[in-house]
């Protein structure tokens, strides 16, 4: 079994379910970033979504939009967040999974995007705007143990036939997008949410995460008995960006992650 696996057999056991934190590489600055991730991960993050800055994020709301914009100012890139990522695996054994758009990933290579993600102890990418059709160019140089999971999204809008189809090639968890829109935006509707799940279950038997517009501990704990973990990003990223100068900013994460976590137990 893969990081991904055990995780996720753990929480079963346990009867919890995953907490999924999306921060990106390099915020506020690159020493800064890597001392809060840590501190995150020791509070109780399940698993670590590490994204990759990028210029021209379509996918995300205004809160990550700035996150990102920081830490390219700061020097983040996708070799520093790979790097970033082989220092956080000394120092935790959470699965890690590198968030990104697909440009930054072409630009490295594949190949070496593969090779060096997996020997720094990345466990797997999930790649915003990579349409299912066109990932096989990433994933043919791939080997066939399953220790590097490409992690799929599945929209509110995605057809049965097509939610299927990418529930067969996927690995890990499949992350399901709780409603149209970009990331931190508002209006979670929980019935639909459970819709959702209910219908993309139906086709797989891989952990199912739900994320975007989960910003409170409530939103959390209404949606965790539909799903096997709730991914949380803007609301992380927005403490980030209001308390960046205050001192006790690490204490703040923490404490909000260990909110978030409770609501899931």
């Amino acid at each position: 079994m893969n990081r991904l696996d055990t995780r996720f057999a753990e929480l079963k056991t346990k009867k919890e379910k995953a907490l999924v934190g999306f921060v990106a590489a390099g915020d506020p600055t690159l020493s800064a970033s890597l001392d809060l991730i840590t501190a995150m991960c020791h509070a109780g993050l399940d698993i670590l979504e590490l994204g990759i800055p990028f210029s021209d994020p379509t996918a995300d709301g205004p809160v990550i939009q700035r996150s990102a914009a920081r830490a390219l100012k700061e020097g983040a890139s996708l070799t520093r967040a790979i790097e970033m990522t082989k220092t956080l695996r000394e120092r935790t054994d959470i699965p890690i999974i590198l968030f990104s758009y697909y440009n930054p990933i072409f630009a490295y290579g594949l190949e070496p995007f593969y090779r060096d993600s997996l020997a720094a102890g990345a466990d797997g990418v999930l790649i915003v705007d990579l349409p299912y059709e066109e990932s096989r160019e990433l994933t043919k140089c791939w080997e066939k143990e399953n220790c590097f999971s490409l992690i799929r999204l599945v929209a509110p809008t995605t057809p049965k036939e097509r939610m299927k189809k990418i529930a067969g090639n996927a690995s890990g968890f499949l992350y399901l997008v709780s409603k149209t829109g970009v990331t931190g935006s508002t209006g979670l509707d929980a019935g639909d949410v459970r819709d959702h799940v209910k219908n993309l279950r139906a086709v797989t038997q891989l952990p199912i995460c739900v994320g975007f517009g989960i910003s409170t501990p409530e939103d959390a704990k209404i949606l965790a008995p539909h799903a096997d973990g709730i991914v949380i990003g803007s609301a992380f990223e927005r403490t980030i960006e209001e308390h960046q100068n205050d001192t006790d900013l690490v204490k703040r994460l923490e404490e909000q992650v260990r909110n978030f976590k409770a609501s899931l137990r």
